[in-house]
């Protein structure tokens, strides 16, 4: 989300010739998995089973990463249609996930009825973070308003939506894709804070009670989605060119490969078709030797 960005559609669609491809990566190598004409995935959540859990057409989807089979929809009742703001809780047995409801769920990994976690409290809630305990999620919150003005602030809740509060105040530069570091010290997030160019996101941290602000890098393009692997040695983000506004689809973008702490030099770069969908939340191998992505080239 971003400032001039309304809620996400349940479901994307392809457009004619255009593809949605799968893709394992690890430091110097990639794997194509997966590739449709007939339907836009996005978003991969990487599970200990040894499966990845997107999301298309509103719903959740279970693949197979050694290929046997076609994505088998999760069965999901009382979840209303999801985007693509999901994640696995620590043990692999729940998923959470934003609805276009405007609240965050958890349903059984391998389906079940969902539970609200989040309050009717006046805000659109876009889930990004489980802690390592798995008690507490990290969340970009909206306040409803003014329909053309969505500028979103850090908020951590409980699992059992307990203690829902603040990490960053709002204000009026955009925060979004909070999520905690693997010893659970920071949280990771995409914000405009540190510039007045509107759009203009930065990586940054910041310590779980609000403390200790700072930003990761400096770049003249457009940086979202921070993510550290499990065991914190290796960060991918993806980079818009400049000028752009949020994180839309269909732009020429970049998957940048650091080695943590250092976000500032990438050791390997992959150019792709895409940018919404790609990426939006962590798809790190529980292992960190390999993460997921997804590209939407045009012309297939």
């Amino acid at each position: 989300m971003t400032q001039t960005e309304p809620p996400r559609p349940a479901g994307r669609r392809l457009r004619p010739g255009q593809a949605c491809r799968i893709h394992v990566s690890s430091l110097d190598a990639d794997r194509l998995l997966y590739t449709t004409t007939e339907r836009l995935y996005e978003a991969p959540n990487w599970a200990p089973d040894g499966h990845l859990v997107v999301n298309g057409d509103g719903l959740l989807w279970d693949l197979p990463l050694d290929g046997s089979s076609e994505p088998r929809p999760i069965d999901t009742p009382g979840l209303a249609p999801v985007n693509n703001d999901h994640l696995l809780s620590p043990d692999g047995l729940t998923i959470y996930a934003s609805a276009n409801d405007g609240h965050i769920h958890a349903v059984p990994r391998h389906g079940g009825p969902a539970r609200r976690i989040t309050p009717d409290d006046g805000r659109l809630h876009f889930l990004h973070g489980v802690d390592p305990t798995g008690e507490r999620l990290a969340y970009v919150a909206i306040t409803l308003g003014e329909p053309t003005v969505w500028i979103g602030h850090v908020r951590v809740i409980g699992v059992d939506g307990t203690d829902d509060h603040a990490v960053t105040e709002p204000g009026e530069r955009h925060d979004d894709g909070p999520e905690y570091s693997p010893d659970g010290e920071w949280i990771l997030f995409n914000t405009e804070r540190f510039t007045t160019a509107t759009g203009h996101g930065q990586l940054a941290r910041v310590r779980p009670d609000g403390s200790g602000l700072e930003r990761l890098a400096e770049t003249d393009r457009v940086d979202w989605f921070p993510h550290l692997s499990p065991d914190g040695r290796h960060g991918v983000y993806i980079s818009f060119p400049a000028g752009t506004q949020g994180h839309p689809e269909n732009l020429p973008v970049q998957l940048h490969l650091v080695e943590a702490p250092d976000w500032r030099r990438p050791v390997r770069t992959i150019e792709l078709f895409g940018g919404q969908g790609t990426i939006n939340v962590t798809s790190w191998a529980p292992d960190s030797a390999s993460f997921a992505w997804v590209d939407y080239p045009l012309g297939v």
